[in-house]
């Protein structure tokens, strides 16, 4: 079916309806956490207590919601990881205790702890999920057979015990995404022993692929079991950067995975053991469907290849904004013009934010209702009051988004710059685009350098440089003056001018901000690194962190010494 045509005015009958709907789920959302342990004992929240106390309805779960709505809005100030930081830390004791943990942000127990990928901040931030009623949003509820690199893997189970000592729950705390597929799949880890067994109808790997954990293993696991079917109509990875590196890993492993698929037997890859026996249990001989991959062959040099091993694809659903946005044209190229390639949807391990509005377009996302997103205008100071409700916002106008979520946090800043794209006519949603990270910026030069300045810049040399798959990049400081170092992965050869384009970096970044002094500026420099490094790089980052195969992102700007000393061992050339 068609899209609505985006609106840019909303009219009195739509902000009526956008404003009860929002309001009626912050009610619900104060009533159901208001008693909670982080919101009754964090002094953060000290405010809105003092203001139901004094209207004599602290403890009255009667209060009407007028009064609760006005008292969020005057006394729930703007808050970050560093409230909420303490409390999640009591699941993460060496003893986790029932009595202790349960009600924390919400009624009961989590299902899972979602922990961050560590991207823009040194170490981890976990997050307490809940299990509510899941939202809508599958974007596979049309998918027939579907190549799903899912992830079941965790970092750690969170015993809870009782006052007996006695295990009441385990609670995974790993990706977010891994904790949403268990939750929307009925995959409890209590029942690993029997998941590991299963496999879905829908999904062409068994559920014992997803406790693969080690990156490029994860990924070819996947693969072998997708290759293996030649019904496939649609694909589902997390990154588009993911899906170039499952790419790159099939052509590489393309002999051994016909062999696998042909005789039944799965490679000796590291990584499987603990699963082998599961896997083997799905992986029949098909020398029919060997015979049919080994005429397609290896054709990565050809557009379309995608199509020529699975004829019936028809869509692939991989995040391709932002950052990934990169990835894109690459992915592009092998799944060739009649595959569309779809988002996601907009999260974070805080809430899912936003759903895909337009499957052509990979950065336009419906804010979803099931939480309460405010917007902080980026000119203005950064207090509650300057948070604005989502039908006074301005189209065109950029904003942080603040949520305030089921699962426990208020007035959450999350650190993301959107800008507003318009509405949706048939129920007033914002319609939203990402734009950058806030405070991931440095001085330089006489103006503010931003992730989107870094992005725009480098995107718009590759016809000097040559196409880029992937990159990221670093501000060295060695000389006493701040200068920009792009660390770039380039498909196929550079272009033969390619020489010339730190100085058309130099010029571009001082046209897309006017503040910077071009004398003063220092032309960046650009590395360009070995093929398959940022792959390589997953896999390292992963091991050491302990995250899911499906979470490491390669930030814009890349402030990790130890990330930044990895990928300057394996630069190729510099420019």
């Amino acid at each position: 079916s068609q899209v609505p045509r985006p609106i840019h005015t909303l009219s009195p009958d739509l902000i009526n309806i956008l404003k009860n709907r929002v309001e009626s789920t912050l009610v619900a959302v104060i009533k159901q956490n208001k008693h909670s342990r982080y919101f009754s004992e964090s002094p953060v929240f000290a405010d809105f207590h003092s203001a139901l106390r004094n209207s004599g309805r602290d403890h009255d779960d009667d209060t009407p919601d007028d009064i609760l709505l006005k008292t969020f809005r005057s006394t729930i100030p703007l808050t970050s990881y560093d409230s909420y930081e303490p409390f999640v830390n009591k699941f993460l004791e060496e003893t986790c205790r029932e009595d202790d943990v349960r009600d924390m942000f919400s009624p009961g127990l989590p299902y899972y702890i979602a922990v961050t990928s560590s991207t823009s901040s040194p170490k981890p931030k976990f997050f307490c999920k809940y299990q509510h009623q899941l939202p809508g949003h599958n974007v596979l509820h049309n998918a027939g057979q579907t190549f799903h690199s899912f992830s079941l893997h965790y970092r750690q189970l969170v015993q809870v015990q009782n006052r007996n000592g006695d295990t009441v729950a385990a609670i995974p705390a790993g990706l977010g995404s891994s904790g949403m597929f268990r939750m929307r799949n009925g995959l409890d880890v209590a029942n690993d022993h029997l998941n590991m067994k299963s496999a879905s109808d829908w999904a062409t790997s068994p559920f014992a692929a997803g406790f693969v954990h080690e990156y490029r293993t994860f990924l070819l696991t996947h693969t072998l079991f997708a290759l293996a079917n030649n019904k496939i109509d649609t694909i589902l990875i997390l990154f588009s950067t993911s899906a170039v590196d499952m790419i790159r890993y099939m052509e590489e492993e393309w002999d051994s995975l016909l062999a696998s698929i042909e005789t039944g037997e799965l490679p000796p890859w590291d990584g499987i053991q603990h699963v082998r026996e599961y896997l083997q249990l799905h992986f029949p001989p098909r020398p029919d469907r060997a015979a049919e991959l080994r005429a397609v062959g290896k054709a990565t040099d050809q557009p379309g290849w995608l199509v020529k091993i699975w004829p019936m694809l028809k869509t692939i659903f991989s995040v391709g904004s932002g950052v990934f946005s990169v990835a894109v044209p690459k992915l592009r190229f092998y799944s060739g013009p009649d595959v569309q390639l779809c988002g996601i949807g907009y999260a974070s391990s805080e809430a899912y934010i936003a759903a895909v509005y337009d499957p052509s377009d990979l950065n336009l996302f419906k804010v979803t209702s099931e939480d309460i997103f405010e917007y902080l205008d980026v000119t203005k100071e950064e207090n509650a009051s300057n948070v604005v409700p989502p039908w006074l916002v301005e189209v065109g106008k950029l904003y942080e988004i603040v949520c305030t979520t089921r699962d426990g946090l208020w007035r959450y800043r999350f650190g993301d710059v959107i800008e507003i794209a318009g509405f949706d006519p048939t129920d007033g949603s914002p319609l939203i685009r990402y734009f950058e990270r806030r405070n991931t910026l440095t001085w330089m030069a006489g103006g503010l350098l931003t992730e989107k300045h870094v992005t725009a810049a480098i995107l718009a040399v590759q016809d000097t440089l040559g196409p880029i798959t992937e990159f990221t990049a670093i501000i060295d400081s060695h000389s006493g003056i701040p200068t920009l170092v792009y660390l770039v992965e380039v498909h196929g050869e550079l272009h033969p001018d390619a020489a010339k384009a730190p100085k058309r970096l130099h010029d571009e970044l001082c046209r897309l901000n006017e503040a910077f002094d071009p004398q003063r500026m220092q032309i960046p420099t650009i590395r360009v690194l070995k093929r398959g490094t940022f792959a390589e790089y997953r896999q390292w980052r992963i091991g050491v962190t302990n995250s899911g195969s499906g979470q490491t992102k390669v930030p814009v700007l890349l402030w990790d010494k130890a990330a930044q000393e990895w990928m300057l061992a394996h630069v190729q050339r510099e420019l």
